[in-house]
């Protein structure tokens, strides 16, 4: 028998690692819900002229409470932190107004390399002035998110993926390695170095691993993905 399909809100799916991991979910049989501001754009992105029996599109910002209320049934430099403070307040709203205290979705956030506070580097020492100057403000932003996260989501049933400089390369650009990190306990588990990673080899770690497999291994870590 195979695996039982499951439902899957997507905030964001039109960029290159949700897009991998959306794309996937769709062939798996999935039910996938995505909610964007212009849903026309993902189809293309998609490649498909209308949305499959298993895609809810729907049209909406991830930062409006009711819309993302709604589905759980980078002109912003505070794009992921809000969008996170949103998702948690939608879900302890969904609890509190159906009364399913123990009802505890399954969270999978992308975030990037750079943001380790424990133990040594995860990025190349030539790459620091990079994530250091260019990439400063989005690297505040998703700090923040999961500082957020840790912080008022404790209870929750997340992982964090944090992958190198992402490119456009095609799936098995590379060996696929793995770092760990539990920031709630501030404690570096094992710990990989390098310099980019392909978004297709991102979506598909993480459908594989968060989705398909959905191992306990992977909760409340911090997963650092690099060739």
């Amino acid at each position: 028998m195979g695996q039982p399909t499951k439902t899957i809100l997507f905030l964001g799916a039109t960029g290159g690692c949700g897009l991998s991991v959306l794309r996937r979910s769709l062939a798996a049989g999935h039910t996938c819900i995505a909610l964007c501001r212009t849903p026309s754009a993902l189809l293309t992105k998609l490649a498909l002229p209308s949305a499959p029996p298993n895609l809810t599109l729907h049209t909406g910002n991830a930062h409006d409470p009711d819309a993302v209320f709604a589905k759980l049934t980078i002109d912003d430099p505070h794009v992921c932190e809000m969008g996170m403070a949103t998702l948690l307040g939608a879900i302890a709203r969904r609890r509190a107004e159906t009364g399913n205290t123990g009802w505890r979705p399954r969270v999978l956030v992308l975030s990037s390399t750079g943001l380790t506070s424990v133990g040594t580097r995860d990025t190349p020492l030539l790459m620091v002035p990079l994530y250091r100057g260019l990439l400063e403000v989005s690297r505040a932003d998703k700090k923040a998110m999961e500082e957020l996260l840790v912080r008022e989501g404790r209870d929750e049933r997340w992982t964090i993926v944090r992958p190198s400089l992402l490119t456009d390369g095609v799936e098995g650009g590379g060996v696929v390695r793995v770092g760990v990190e539990d920031p709630g306990e501030g404690r570096l588990e094992r710990s990989e170095v390098g310099y980019t990673i392909s978004r297709e080899d991102v979506g598909k770690w993480g459908f594989e691993e968060l989705i398909e497999e959905g191992e306990a291994r992977w909760l409340s870590k911090a997963v650092g993905l690099t060739y």
